[in-house]
Formats: C-alpha cells, structure tokens, sequence
C-alpha cells in the first residue's frame, strides 16, 4: 500500500479508491474475481472489469443472485468481491446476505456503495440509513466503514486478507482525506485515534470522521480538549479503545451517517453499558428517511455539520457535570 501523507485539500470518493484497489489486488492475487448488478459504472468495479473480464461477473439486475453466486466463488476457494447499491446489496438481499454469505461463513466480501444520505439527490428510496444495524446483527459478520480514500485501500487489503464475510459500507461523494501524520495502518477490530482529548471524545465513522476533526479543531480554539477517533471497525468494534476515552475524557459523543438505532452509536452505548456508564450523546439520523438534496444541504438538515457536533459536545458536557 502506498504511504503517502496528503491534506484536506484532496478529495476522493470511497466507491473510487475502492475501484482503483480492486484493480491493484487483481494484479497481486489470481483468486480474486468481482461481481456487480448492472451499476459497474457507478460502483466503480468497471475499472477490474476492463483489466480483469475474465474475471469480471455482471450478474445483472438481480442481487440476491449476486450474493449467491459470490458465496459459491468463495466456497469454491476465490475471494469474491460482490457490488452493488448498498441499499441492493444488504436491503434487497439481506436474506442471502444471512444465510448464504453469514450462516455459511463464506468468505465473501460485500462492498458496497452509494450508503447514506450523501447519495443525494437519489432521496429516500436508495439512502440507506440502517445497513450498519442490519448487517452488525449477523452472527459472524464483519462491518467495516472508511473514512477517505488512503482508509478505503487499507480496508479493502485488510478484508481481502481476512477469512470470513465482510460488509464494506462506501459512498458515492468525493470526500476531504483525513490529515494523518504516517500512513493509514488499518486493522479490523482497531480504531484509529487522530486526537485525544480530557473534555469529551468523538468517536466518529466514514464521512463524519472528517466533520468530527473540524469540530474537534475549532473547539479547541474555545479551550476545550476533545479527541477524536475513528472507529472504521464498527464489529467488532474496539471495545478498549472506546473505554479509553471514556476515562481519559469522561464523555463520549458518536456520529455517523446513519440511523442512531442500530449504528455505531449503539455499538458504542453497549460497550459503555456493559463495562463503564459515561455521559453520551449520539449523533446521526433520528429515526427517519432520507430526501432528494444536495450533500451539503442534506448534512444540514439532517444535523451532521460540524456545528451540530459542537453543540453535541456541549451537551454531553453539561450531563457531565
């Protein structure tokens, strides 16, 4: 994998360094082989496609075909990378998604784009908003969500190494690369901390790792110390990290693109539950749908800008005291 520290100034979508990946383990590794639903071009599994057709599958418009053909790639010793619409992928197909690729341990890797509200302008039908809490509930199920490019590759490599289902949530926009200070070192079960804080801890994944960075910064201007980490391994989800923040700052924050029913922030909760009760507020999509939008008007609306994190620190901080 390449280690190359780039800034903020560069954008790239997850779906992109996702295709751009797939191409460069086809080059390394003769068992991998991708299966798309008719949305190569969007998914950007047409990049393998044109390197790679013998080894290329469109199944078509039929997901739950997809999913099983992949599972009989794996069971049949290839490492089969299956793509479509996240919506497709774990909503139209989540029968096959359980008991062909969870119930088998096929080792399958579902990768799929176009997650959440920053789809846009695509609205309500195709923002999934509970892929997270759908596939977190399989037994045996590895769920994985990168926050810019540079993580996308690290977590591709890393699912593709791994033996066992993997769900790999990925969005359409180009988003802002995480400022990092040595290359992305990406393990399952690991999260990544970019800050750390003795007032409150974000704990942040995909897109709003970025919106937790910013928050993070410009309370800091404000004389607060927030941390902020990157929690890329939903599950399993890095329980020792998560009550590391809990007693270096006393107060947790989670934010996510997705429904807080289900997502990271409950992983989160049933961690400090279980072993250390904090103060915490969790932000992400309450319980609704989506709508037709732009992206930045939708993060707006929907309450995931930086701002909204600030005010939900000072929440947690109140709740503190």
């Amino acid at each position: 994998m390449a280690g190359i520290v780039v800034t903020t100034k560069d954008k790239v979508a997850t779906r992109v360094a996702y295709g751009d990946t797939l191409v460069a383990l086809g080059r390394e590794h003769q068992d991998v082989v991708v299966l798309d639903a008719d949305l190569a071009c969007s998914t950007m599994t047409e990049k393998f496609a044109k390197e790679f057709p013998e080894r290329f599958f469109n199944m078509g418009i039929a997901e739950q075909n997809l999913i099983d053909t992949g599972c009989g790639f794996a069971l049949a010793g290839k490492v089969p990378f299956v793509s479509t619409f996240a919506m497709f992928a774990v909503g139209k197909a989540w029968e096959q998604v359980r008991n062909s690729a969870g119930h088998m341990l096929a080792n399958i890797k579902i990768c799929a784009t176009h997650a959440g509200i920053s789809l846009g302008e695509d609205a309500a039908t195709h923002q999934i908003l509970e892929d997270l809490a759908t596939t977190r509930v399989i037994p045996g199920m590895t769920v994985l969500v990168p926050s810019d490019g540079p993580e996308t590759e690290a977590i591709i490599r890393a699912a593709y190494a791994y033996n066992g289902p993997v769900y790999v949530r990925l969005g359409r926009p180009a988003i802002p690369v995480i400022p990092r200070e040595k290359p992305v070192d990406f393990q399952i079960g690991k999260g990544e901390w970019l800050r750390e804080g003795t007032d409150a801890t974000i704990i942040a994944c995909g897109l709003m790792v970025n919106q937790a960075r910013i928050a993070a910064l410009e309370l800091a201007e404000e004389g607060l110390s927030v941390g902020v980490l990157n929690m890329a391994s939903i599950k399993p989800i890095d329980r020792e990290a998560i009550l590391k923040a809990a007693r270096q700052s006393g107060a947790i924050v989670t934010a996510e693109e997705h429904n807080i029913i289900g997502g990271l922030g409950s992983a989160v909760a049933e961690v400090l539950s279980e072993d250390l009760p904090t103060p915490m507020v969790r932000v992400g999509t309450r319980d609704t749908y989506g709508e037709s939008g732009t992206l930045d008007a939708l993060l707006e609306k929907y309450g995931l800008m930086p701002s909204d994190l600030k005010d939900a620190v000072r929440q947690v901080l109140a709740k503190k005291q």
